[in-house]
């Protein structure tokens, strides 16, 4: 190992950058559909070593002593976006006409601007560098400040953030529930790179020893909460039976034509309708995914009055749709992605509209400048989605509250308002059919298992294709339906979740976790700085 360092530490140019790409471009392996955890190893600890290697000239100024370090960062994390996140490019070949263009900059342009956050994070690591444990230290400090501050700015995109890879399976999950995503980050960039340790000599045992404790701990407390015995079922109702409907459509396929709209209405109704299987319960509640009426729902009453004939009474239907606010006389309408609540006589009792649009997707930030360089939104609406002020909990004839995310908005732990203590379930419904058969709608899945773990709730998600499926409040899979599978299941709303943990002392626990790896990195440092002098 100290050999192999060695050369690491030495390379120099072109070399040098297309190992820091190929670093990053392995710690992917680590994501969905892959799993293959160990991976992160090789990934951080070549990056410990080539950040080793990372020095400027004697005569450089500040800025200039971390360039070496910024840019070995950047790199990094430019493989680690591209290799993860090459599959939007597939979105944009839905109208490959008019937004073929744009390929480079969803391939290449958003993992350029990504791995900004990675190349400070490494310049912030080598300010705190010295050898031993301390750099490992001062590697999960800077990686864990700067995966915190993608989580928000720029209205933040946490996608694959690096805590993910340490939670291929339930058992790997249920540390989120304490110190969340971001606090498990923290944590498995230090253990991570600890195989780098054994390239030197210098703070083996120590830094080896923490990261196997911190992995101990890890594996021990997933053991721990997956064998707790479930709480007892609250007694005096029957558990609702919950159908989830993923009706596989195809999102190259035109609906332009009231003949089109009406199959893909009609394909939702026909997959509602079916009796259970194996003589089941018949559904209390139905799911439909993100925008699966293909129309203005409040103009077509005919389709309400199908939706009350297809329905028994006590019966509901929970559907994405477009909701349309007229904004009066000379204005043009704002639209919402919404979610509906219908009752079996066809009345919409309830709704909630999406808060956190996606850039370029569903709105065009300063739309203003972009709109006359001919920047528009994937989605054709005129003026695009408008964000709703805040969040409606869901709640139900029955008395059953959910909390509702649609699309990417669950990839972010900080959408989770303090609304969700009162949930019984967390409602995700998407469409991630516009990534197609690529590792998009598995990587979507995971972030979504891990919010059930989090919040301690079981999760509904309907999926127009990929994936969709009950998962309980361990992250653990009920049943479900894989990618372009046309169908549905049924499963019953569990009443059993975990102790809830306030996200406030949630967010502690990651403060904590950076506080004490900034410490030790900090120490370090003092004390390598003393023994140069």
């Amino acid at each position: 190992m100290e050999r192999l360092s060695g050369k690491v530490i030495l390379v120099w140019g072109f070399k040098r950058a297309f190992l820091a790409i190929v670093a990053g471009a392995i710690g992917v392996l680590a994501l969905p559909p892959f799993g293959f955890f160990a991976a992160m190893f090789v990934s951080f600890t070549l990056l410990v070593w080539l950040l080793d290697g990372a020095a400027a000239g004697p005569d450089s100024g500040f800025l200039g002593r971390l360039w070496p370090a910024f840019a070995i960062g950047w790199l990094f994390g430019f493989g680690y976006f591209v290799a993860g996140l090459w599959w939007l490019g597939h979105a944009l070949l839905i109208d490959a006409d008019a937004f073929a263009w744009a390929l480079p900059l969803a391939i290449l342009g958003l993992p350029a601007f990504l791995a900004i956050f990675y190349g400070v994070a490494a310049a912030l690591a080598r300010l705190l560098w010295s050898d031993g444990m301390g750099r490992i230290a001062a590697l999960a400090f800077a990686f864990g400040l700067l995966e915190w501050l993608r989580s928000f700015l720029f209205t933040g995109f946490p996608w694959n953030a690096i805590g993910y890879g340490a939670m291929p399976i339930p058992l790997m999950m249920q540390s989120a529930h304490v110190i969340g995503v971001l606090g498990v980050t923290v944590l498995a960039v230090f253990v991570f790179a600890s195989p780098a340790l054994l390239g030197t000599r210098q703070g083996r045992v120590p830094g080896i020893g923490l990261a196997v404790l911190i992995a101990a701990a890890h594996f021990g407390y997933g053991y721990y909460a997956l064998s707790l015995p479930a709480p007892p079922a609250s007694g005096g109702k029957t558990a609702p039976v919950v159908r989830i409907v993923q009706p596989a459509i195809d999102q190259e396929a035109k609906m332009d034509t009231d003949a089109d709209r009406a199959a893909i209405f009609d394909k939702h109704l026909s997959l509602s309708v079916q009796p259970p299987i194996n003589g089941g319960k018949r559904p209390d509640i139905i799911v439909w995914p993100e925008t699966a009426v293909p129309f203005i729902l409040t103009d077509n009453q005919d389709a309400l009055t199908r939706i009350a004939d297809q329905l028994d009474d006590d019966q509901i239907l929970i559907t994405g749709a477009v909701r349309v606010e007229d904004m009066g006389p000379g204005l043009e309408p704002r639209y919402y992605n919404s979610i509906y609540v219908i009752d079996g006589r066809g009345q919409i009792i309830g709704a909630s509209d999406k808060t956190h649009l996606v850039p370029f997707g569903e709105y065009v930030p300063f739309e203003n400048i972009l709109g006359y360089l001919g920047i528009q939104n994937v989605i054709e609406l005129p003026g695009g989605f408008s964000a709703a002020a805040s969040r409606q909990l869901l709640t139900l004839p029955s008395g059953v509250k959910l909390y509702p995310l649609i699309c990417y908005e669950i990839i972010f732990p900080n959408e989770m308002t303090p609304e969700i203590q009162q949930a019984n379930a967390i409602l995700n419904v998407t469409n991630d059919a516009w990534f197609g058969d690529t590792p998009g709608p598995y990587q979507h899945f995971l972030q979504a298992r891990v919010r059930a773990v989090e919040q301690g709730l079981p999760l509904i998600r309907s999926a127009n294709t990929g994936v969709s499926a009950y998962v309980d409040a361990h992250g653990r899979l009920i049943s479900g339906i894989d990618f372009n599978e046309q169908g549905f299941v049924d499963a019953t709303l569990s009443s059993a979740t975990v102790s809830p943990i306030d996200d406030r002392i949630r967010n502690a626990y990651f403060w904590l976790a950076i506080g004490v790896v900034g410490i030790i990195a900090v120490i370090s440092r003092m004390g390598f700085i003393s023994r140069a002098n």
